[in-house]
């Protein structure tokens, strides 16, 4: 009986540790298969967090404004292209305080003031460096759930191009109310001087008379011309295209100046080729050759000479020149003569009576056609006015 019992006992035994093994083996399987799922679900988790950080990014990116975002301690957390560019940042700056990173005490002082006060908007930036670059910050601190400041976002926006045109608009007002002011200036004295009693002498109230039709000329003229920029600067004036003989239109403005140049003894010489033909609104060429001219003319040597001349330059363009043999424009001028009101020669610009507004004007006329206007002078040799127009 024993052996009997042994043997059920060794069976029991054998099933009992099978048993066990198989229950083992499952919750071993089951721990296996749960790390498995685990693995793939931090997997999943780690993805997801990368595709979130990337789209963040990717937002960020996409704004014109720059972004920079700081952590609870002041360093660096994320920065977008548009910021790099602001800053001309070249390498990652992530994980650096503002004053490491960027090196302006200005931004440092605004970081604290954050800090203190919650939240700072329009603060304007000066950046150091040439191009003399303005940016307006807005910042806001970062709050968790305990109301505690976590860190905070400071928002770039480049002001540059708005300061640049407030700063010209005042200057073209400033220039206009002058240019505006001298002859209404000297029309009303001289009105005053006949009231009082200059009318009564015939000599010298048609002398004066004569005088307030200049100024008054001035003005109409000066009028037009802020007329006419304003309407191509807008580019409100239609051009009306067609083929232009260079060589007639260049002969049409020496005829219409010929009694000015005649004045100064001036001899104008047209070089035009007769078969240089463009694509052009015919009026507004002979209007930028016309201005060209009576410069030369103004400012050129008295007993001197203005040549008119044009080649083809490449197969697309006619490059057209006047030149002339006058005392030339200074070199630090040179990039500036083509500015609203700008005068090279203040005095002699005045004593000439023009509206400052001409080579504005020439510059724009040629750019609306396509082409390009440049200057070069000497001092002592003269100076010569190139522009290009689309060949036919």
């Amino acid at each position: 009986m024993w052996p009997t019992l042994t043997i059920f006992a060794g069976l029991g035994l054998v099933a009992l540790h099978l048993w066990w093994k198989r229950r083992l083996d499952e919750a071993r399987a089951k721990l296996e298969e749960q790390t498995g799922q685990n693995a793939v679900l931090h997997e999943q988790q780690q993805l997801a967090l990368a595709q979130a950080q990337a789209q963040q990014q990717a937002l960020f990116n996409s704004m014109v404004e720059g972004v920079l975002l700081l952590d609870g301690n002041g360093r660096v957390r994320l920065v977008n292209q548009a910021l790099e560019h602001l800053f001309g940042l070249k390498g990652d700056i992530r994980g650096r305080t503002t004053m490491e990173a960027l090196r302006l005490h200005e931004l440092q002082e605004l970081v604290s003031r954050v800090r203190v006060e919650g939240q700072v908007l329009g603060f304007e930036l000066e950046l150091p460096g040439l191009d003399n670059r303005c940016l307006q910050v807005n910042a806001t601190g970062l709050l968790d759930r305990g109301g505690m400041q976590q860190g905070m976002i400071l928002v770039f926006h480049d002001l540059t191009r708005l300061k640049q045109l407030e700063n010209t608009r005042q200057e073209f007002v400033a220039n206009v109310s002058h240019e505006l002011r001298t002859p209404l200036s000297m029309i009303k004295g001289y009105v005053e001087t006949l009231i009082n009693g200059a009318k009564d002498d015939p000599n010298v109230a048609t002398r004066f008379l004569r005088t307030i039709e200049k100024h008054a000329d001035r003005l109409t003229y000066l009028i037009e011309d802020l007329l006419t920029i304003s309407r191509l600067e807008s580019g409100q004036i239609v051009l009306n295209l067609q083929k232009v003989g260079l060589r007639s239109v260049a002969e049409d403005v020496m005829e219409d100046l010929q009694s000015r140049a005649g004045d100064k003894k001036v001899n104008l010489e047209n070089q035009v080729p007769d078969d240089v033909v463009v694509r052009a609104d015919a009026d507004r060429v002979q209007q930028v050759i016309f201005n060209l001219v009576d410069n030369a003319i103004k400012y050129g040597r008295p007993e001197g000479n203005v040549w008119i001349n044009a080649r083809l330059a490449g197969g697309e363009f006619a490059e057209v020149s006047v030149r002339d043999n006058g005392p030339g424009i200074p070199p630090d001028s040179i990039d500036r003569v083509f500015e609203r009101f700008y005068r090279a020669d203040k005095a002699r610009s005045r004593e000439q009576g023009g509206t400052g507004l001409g080579l504005s004007i020439v510059k724009h006329i040629v750019q609306s056609h396509g082409g390009e206007v440049w200057v070069e002078s000497e001092l002592g040799r003269g100076t010569s006015f190139f522009f290009t127009l689309p060949l036919t």
